[in-house]
């Protein structure tokens, strides 16, 4: 089984509200649609479509105030738009995509998560459809509501069907010791364990990421690994850089072990 994660960084452009990358979409569909098996997942972020609205709002927190309960509705709204998106490009590449939101499959308690049926994933892959998830604002028995991450998706998800290969497609050309778009001498890790967050110097750029920024991001990854024979980060933004990993080809990226 192969597991894709589509970056909100690489569908959308983060910094700017409900912003689509089409032809990156586009082709990024067209390369799961060459590279990928039978047994496939996609699951994609929220990117610009979620973070910002979110972030404003401060919905990781939970309900604080009724204000906010307009913004959930909003997020949700606008992912789904963004999952629309999603869904006609993998159609447009002739595959046979089908959407399970992560607000019908998760349930979280106090900020963690508390259940998730992986039933739909399971009736749509025996029946050879696409099972398409995404990064969604869920309900939470204590706060009212949370946020769950396309990297919280896949990570139930790996527990649930032991994947051989999970790619994460980002928009640089893997993990680096820092942030290659602000430091120059930033140097790609070829591989990252436990060991290696100590090496990695942390910052959010953006300001936008509602779900823990990169950190949050390595140590889900590092989860991950302990379920998923190879999991992988690459390039989106390369043209044939997910084909070809996909295919279980040997790419520009950085491996991630447990």
């Amino acid at each position: 089984m192969l597991i894709v994660k589509l970056g909100g960084s690489v569908i959308t452009v983060k910094s700017k509200y409900r912003t689509l990358r089409g032809p990156d979409l586009s082709r990024l569909a067209r390369e799961i649609a060459a590279g990928a098996g039978p047994d496939t997942i996609v699951v994609h972020g929220a990117g610009s479509y979620g973070h910002i609205l979110a972030a404003k709002h401060r919905l990781a927190d939970g309900y604080q105030r009724p204000d906010q309960l307009a913004a959930v509705a909003q997020v949700q709204r606008d992912v789904r738009a963004l999952d629309l998106k999603v869904l006609d490009a993998l159609l447009r590449a002739r595959l046979r995509p089908m959407a399970v939101p992560a607000s019908l499959v998760m349930r979280y308690r106090d900020g963690v998560l508390a259940s998730f049926d992986g039933d739909p994933f399971r009736d749509y892959l025996t029946r050879d459809l696409l099972p398409v998830s995404f990064g969604d604002v869920v309900i939470d028995t204590d706060r009212k509501f949370a946020i769950a991450s396309g990297d919280d998706v896949v990570l139930e998800l790996a527990k649930l069907f032991r994947p051989d290969r999970v790619i994460f497609a980002a928009d640089v050309d893997g993990v680096f010791t820092a942030d290659p778009k602000r430091d120059k001498d930033a140097r790609r890790l070829d591989l990252v364990d436990a060991a290696a967050l100590d090496a990695i110097a942390f910052s959010d750029a953006g300001g936008f990421d509602v779900t823990g920024g990169l950190r949050r991001k390595i140590e889900r990854m590092l989860a991950i690994a302990k379920y998923a024979k190879d999991v992988r980060v690459v390039n989106g933004l390369a043209r044939g850089r997910l084909e070809a990993a996909a295919r279980g080809g040997d790419v520009v990226g950085t491996r991630v072990v447990a």
